[in-house]
């Protein structure tokens, strides 16, 4: 969920949704209390560097462990010294310029992108426990945030990661609200149960089981390290991209909708060289993205693209989402 902040009452508001995500994924009180000082201190630095931004809060799904994701975004002046500006006592806001030190200190996981004049993301994982975060061969960034003024989202996803691959899936339940909620939580339920299956196999399969739901869009993408191959099969208004070797190739899908009307279901297949990226976003976000926007960010954490894309190509009327993997080969 993404909370807008403009002024101060915004920074309280931001604090209560993190400290009940925090809870949800089961963390201790002590636990809770650093989530809660790591969102006011992005939540305020927000209000004295940018005068505007958002903050977004989202439970972390990726093998490092259970835990929570939190990150700023802004479009304000970015930060000209980062190296500064995670010193102790440097500020440029007349404050005591604790703030991004004091964020990286609490956090398990912690990374920053800023431009100048193009404003900064900044990321936060807090992980139930202090978990480290071994991240295996694969490494995830996602955002979901619900279409304006609805608690669940209609958007979704979900991974396995078998030992020769990660297979993911992206699931946009049709419309909003719960009936949409409903969609992607048993889409995603399902699609735990079908790791040792193939692209198309888990898309029909797929199909059947939203069959009594109102249906969707949704894109299942398999990494097949064995073979340097992305297999890939969209239904509906999934965007999908692969990244290798610093080169984006955006992916294709058929229209229809699961569970209702998919008249094929066909896998496409893209090598990848010597690195491989994902990227997948429902139709929250618009496609007019390029990569080349975003000097740099590929080679960082995974969740600051997913940020970035959110930041400057959400949509203000539906549910978006966008996962954003990388993997060693």
């Amino acid at each position: 969920m993404i909370v807008a902040v403009a002024d101060q009452s915004a920074i309280a508001q931001a604090r209560r949704m993190a400290t009940v995500v925090a809870r949800e994924v089961g963390f201790d009180e002590t636990a809770s209390g650093r989530v809660a000082i790591v969102t006011t201190e992005m939540a305020t630095n927000l209000l004295k560097h940018a005068q505007t931004g958002h903050v977004a809060i989202d439970r972390v799904m990726d093998p490092g462990g259970d835990g929570i994701q939190i990150m700023a975004f802004d479009k304000g002046p970015g930060i000209l010294d980062l190296a500064r500006a995670l010193e102790d006592g440097y500020s440029t806001a007349g404050s005591p310029g604790s703030g991004l030190g004091a964020i990286r200190r609490l956090a398990d996981d912690f990374a920053v992108y800023s431009r100048p004049d193009k404003g900064t993301i900044l990321l936060a994982r807090l992980r139930r426990g202090g978990a480290e975060a071994g991240l295996g061969l694969v490494q995830v960034g996602a955002v979901v945030d619900p279409y304006p003024g609805e608690t669940e989202s209609g958007d979704g996803w979900a991974m396995v990661e078998p030992d020769i691959g990660p297979m993911f899936m992206m699931i946009d339940g049709s419309g909003h609200g719960p009936a949409a909620a409903l969609v992607a939580r048993t889409a995603a339920t399902a699609f735990q149960s079908l790791r040792n299956s193939n692209c198309v196999e888990v898309t029909e399969a797929l199909h059947r089981t939203l069959g009594p739901t109102r249906g969707g869009a949704a894109a299942v993408a398999y990494i097949d390290r064995p073979n340097r191959l992305v297999r890939f099969v969209g239904v509906g208004n999934i965007a999908a991209a692969m990244v290798s070797d610093g080169q984006m190739r955006r992916m294709v899908s058929h229209n229809g909708i699961l569970g209702h009307a998919a008249p094929r279901i066909r896998e496409f297949t893209y090598p990848f060289g010597n690195d491989v990226g994902l990227i997948l976003h429902s139709d929250g976000l618009s496609s007019k993205w390029e990569l080349s926007d975003y000097p740099g960010i590929m080679a960082q954490h995974p969740s600051l693209l997913a940020g970035a894309l959110v930041r400057d190509h959400r949509r203000s009327r539906d549910d978006a989402s966008v996962v954003v993997a990388k993997a060693k080969v």
